[in-house]
């Protein structure tokens, strides 16, 4: 891994368990072990442009997951219902300090920076644009897969909150399990 992924991954997980304002930028050099000099090198935007980037890739790798993770020799709501499990395993495997990637930066900064704000609508939108084009692919319509796929993101991202503020993965596995349901509806019309 090169030192400019080596920084935008550290600061995906410091931002991932802490959040954009508890992360300084000396905490970031530090874990990654990188030269000081070489962030501002490669981010000369400072704390902000690394956190763009961060969360941006963030939203990169949960959409690649996303269409890993729905082949097709599964059926959907099952593919669903792992993809969601995986994330409790996870939320519990951190001990309750990650999961929701985005969740923290978009709650943190939705009102008080454009740059960041923006980056976290990409980067949902993508995720939800992963969702969409696996329901598509299954046969919904494009309006539909849409609304579904912002339903999902919605409630798996509700339910990784109560997660990491329960400390417990029940409510990621419940509402898997009533995606399952809502998936099997959708698809049978």
């Amino acid at each position: 891994m090169n030192t400019r992924e080596n920084l935008v991954k550290t600061t995906c997980d410091l931002l991932e368990n802490q959040g954009y304002h508890a992360t300084a930028m000396s905490q970031i050099v530090a874990i990654s072990g990188s030269p000081r000099g070489s962030m501002y090198y490669h981010f000369p935007g400072g704390k902000e442009e690394l956190a763009e980037q961060a969360v941006l890739r963030s939203g990169e790798v949960v959409s690649s997951l996303i269409k890993d993770n729905f082949r097709d020799d599964l059926s959907l709501e099952d593919a669903l219902a792992d993809f969601i499990l995986g994330i409790a395993r996870g939320v519990e495997i951190s001990d309750f300090r990650s999961g929701s990637p985005l969740t923290t930066v978009a709650m943190e900064t939705a009102t008080t920076n454009e740059r960041l704000n923006a980056a976290c609508q990409e980067a949902f939108k993508n995720i939800q644009s992963a969702f969409s084009a696996r329901f598509i692919t299954r046969g919904l319509p494009q309006e539909k897969a849409e609304n579904l796929a912002e339903l999902v993101v919605s409630a798996i991202e509700g339910a990784t909150i109560l997660s990491r503020t329960y400390h417990s993965g029940d409510p990621l596995r419940r509402i898997a399990s009533f995606l399952k349901i809502i998936i099997k509806e959708e698809f049978r019309d």
